[in-house]
């Protein structure tokens, strides 16, 4: 079950789950690539699952607490954990990818939005690329802030403020789904929320790693569990976004697990240099 330890990681164990990250970044990239309008959830997971296999990795999500799949695959109002299978993807879909897994024992964690189509196309709607790109930004926000914060709670205030500074219809930021710890399990403390709760949280120390994934939606964020017992839905049927990464501060600085260059295309930006792991 979910550990409520802070579990601090040697730089050599970091260097495990940055070795899983890139392998989980690249399973990604492939299963985004193949996403397309009459392509199935379930072709999706085994594209992920092929690469990982090959790569010597193990999947975290295949039978934990009985899901049956490598990745979470959710559309549209699912918000997260919608299991792959015979869906059949149509243009201008929202689909949400979570995957991750496991080398040496040690996770990797991360998700990512991908619509089918554009709104250029007239394929997509712009409301949707909005939602994603939204969240997708707030993400790297947070691991901004994560990059300086003292305690975990600057986490969440920093991706509720960018959400609300956003021009346009405000978007709904969940609540009863948020971010965690990661290391030798995929799931620990601390939680990582995406809001602000008016409290500290955990003190931040080198050796922390986190998954920092806001969920957006469209409209409302309370949410209902259809009768898989997994797949989370907006009870207002509004479209979902999710986004997040595997992130860790260690001894001499900030490092994205699941980015290909450790977030510096993103971070920089954003005044932070990321710090590869010290050998």
């Amino acid at each position: 079950m979910f550990s409520r330890r802070i579990e601090l990681k040697s730089n050599e164990q970091l260097r495990h789950m940055d070795a899983a990250g890139s392998i989980l970044s690249a399973a990604l990239d492939r299963a985004a690539a193949a996403a397309k309008p009459g392509v199935t959830t379930g072709e999706l997971n085994d594209v992920f699952a092929e690469y990982i296999t090959a790569q010597g990795a193990k999947p975290n999500f295949l039978n934990y607490h009985g899901f049956p799949g490598y990745i979470c695959a959710s559309v549209n109002d699912e918000v997260v954990h919608g299991i792959p299978g015979d869906r059949v993807l149509e243009p201008g879909d929202v689909l949400k990818i979570d995957g991750g897994c496991i080398i040496e024992g040690w996770h990797a964690d991360s998700a990512r939005t991908v619509i089918l189509g554009s709104s250029e196309e007239g394929t997509a709607d712009p409301e949707d690329e909005r939602l994603s790109e939204i969240t997708r930004a707030a993400m790297w926000r947070g691991i901004a802030a994560f990059a300086t914060a003292k305690h975990i709670g600057e986490i969440g205030e920093a991706i509720e403020d960018y959400v609300q500074s956003q021009p346009g219809k405000p978007l709904g930021i969940l609540e009863d789904y948020v971010g965690h710890g990661i290391g030798s399990a995929m799931h620990m403390a601390p939680d990582v929320f995406n809001y602000s709760t008016g409290m500290k949280g955990a003190k931040i120390k080198p050796g922390l790693a986190l998954a920092i994934e806001p969920m957006l939606t469209r409209g409302g964020i309370e949410t209902n569990l259809l009768e898989d017992n997994w797949t989370v839905v907006t009870a207002d049927k509004t479209r979902a976004s999710q986004w997040e990464h595997s992130v860790c501060r260690h001894s001499d600085g900030l490092w994205v697990l699941t980015a290909a260059d450790g977030g510096a295309s993103e971070l920089e930006p954003l005044g932070v240099t990321p710090v590869p792991i010290p050998a």
